[in-house]
């Protein structure tokens, strides 16, 4: 498993285009590759609790479309936008594809 871990930071670090967010090496998406996305990441992550610690039992249903629903669904279209500005274009790939083995 050590072996696997391994070739994936390998892959992370092979960053010429200097990608905040590389393709994940199985299936479609991004990973942080860089400082700068996992800032991102953890932004994001930290707004969204602070979010949910807004919504309590007392809280109507407005409040919760409001005041969560809605900045959750605009905070999440700003971060896919600054992935996809900082990062590789999205493919689906399973493994290290043969034109980027490590050399």
């Amino acid at each position: 498993m050590s072996n696997f871990f391994k070739k994936y930071l390998s892959y992370l670090k092979n960053n010429p285009g200097h990608y905040w967010f590389k393709d994940k090496l199985y299936g479609w998406g991004w990973v942080p590759a860089t400082w700068q996305g996992w800032l991102v990441i953890a932004l994001y992550v930290v707004i969204l609790v602070l979010l949910a610690l807004t919504i309590d039992s007392n809280s109507s249903r407005r409040e919760v479309a409001f005041m969560f629903i809605l900045p959750v669904v605009i905070l999440t279209t700003l971060l896919l936008v600054i992935i996809y500005k900082k990062g590789e274009r999205p493919r689906w790939q399973w493994g290290n594809p043969p034109d980027r083995e490590e050399k």
